[in-house]
């Protein structure tokens, strides 16, 4: 089996069920009617990479040297934007709203033709290419947060989903105490916009690597309900594998709220994520 097909059954959700074991030294799958060996150097390589995220391998995506000055100007704007509207308001906004607010504020400016045609081409591009294999939730570029339904939750600065995403978190919150805090919720469109791309340039417009612990725009559960949560004091630490040493993240553990999106060993190519609370089916 080659490098192609082993991608393909794995965003096809089959090599998971396929594997027994992550330390199997014989991992099998039926392709083609025909029982064939996965050719174990995809699968190290493919472990390899999510357990190093963060770091750049062999076969990673890389913008060219155009497209990252494009990338550059995009997420520039993006930036004066969210100066212009509120971090907490950005989270919300619609990427048909940024465009309007580009225009409206000479201290951001218009986007350009080519921004938009880079963002448009990132947002559609099948994030397969870049190793991602994640569900998309929002399809289009226009896909809008329903404003109405959302609720800012106080002292966080964050957004949730009025119903089943707000009735999880106040129950978390009732379960565990004080201690344990939304870090991250709703992400609108021209919210992932912005964290994606500002993880691309951040790593010489690597797409992989920032695939590998971003979303790309459009498949984040955030723009339909999922959120992430951390413990009272513990900073950026919430968003690594530090969390699950502390007593927040046990007690989520011992009362079942550990359904994550990202878990341990999945094989859609993102990093674990035991912060991010999955309420979207």
């Amino acid at each position: 089996m080659n490098r192609r097909d082993f991608l393909r059954l794995a965003a096809a959700g089959t090599l998971g069920s396929m594997i027994p074991s992550p330390v199997h030294a014989a991992w099998m799958s039926v392709f083609k009617d025909e029982v064939q060996p996965i050719d174990d150097r995809y699968i190290k390589d493919y472990l390899n990479k999510i357990e190093n995220f963060d770091e750049k391998h062999t076969e990673d995506i890389f913008l060219g040297a155009d497209q990252k000055l494009i990338l550059k100007s995009s997420l520039s704007r993006l930036k004066r934007i969210q100066r212009i509207v509120g971090h907490g308001h950005f989270a919300l906004l619609s990427f048909d709203a940024a465009i309007k607010t580009g225009k409206a504020y000479s201290s951001v400016g218009p986007f350009t033709k080519e921004e938009l045609a880079f963002l448009e081409m990132i947002f559609y591009e099948d994030s397969l290419l870049y190793g991602f294999m994640g569900d998309k939730p929002l399809k289009n570029l226009t896909d809008t947060i329903d404003e109405p339904k959302a609720i800012k939750i106080p002292y966080t600065g964050n957004y949730l989903y009025k119903g089943l995403p707000l009735e999880m978190y106040k129950k978390i919150k009732k379960d565990i105490g004080e201690n344990v805090i939304l870090t991250s919720g709703l992400r609108s469109v021209t919210k992932q916009f912005m964290l994606f791309l500002n993880k691309a340039h951040s790593n010489d417009g690597n797409l992989s690597l920032a695939s590998r612990s971003l979303a790309p725009p459009g498949y984040s559960f955030h723009g339909v309900g999922d959120f992430d949560v951390g413990q009272v004091g513990f900073g950026v630490s919430n968003f690594t594998e530090k969390f699950t040493d502390t007593p927040i993240y046990k007690k989520l553990e011992d009362l079942g709220y550990i359904k994550l999106r990202y878990s341990k060993g999945n094989f859609l190519g993102v990093r674990f994520e035991p912060w991010h609370i999955k309420v979207k089916l």
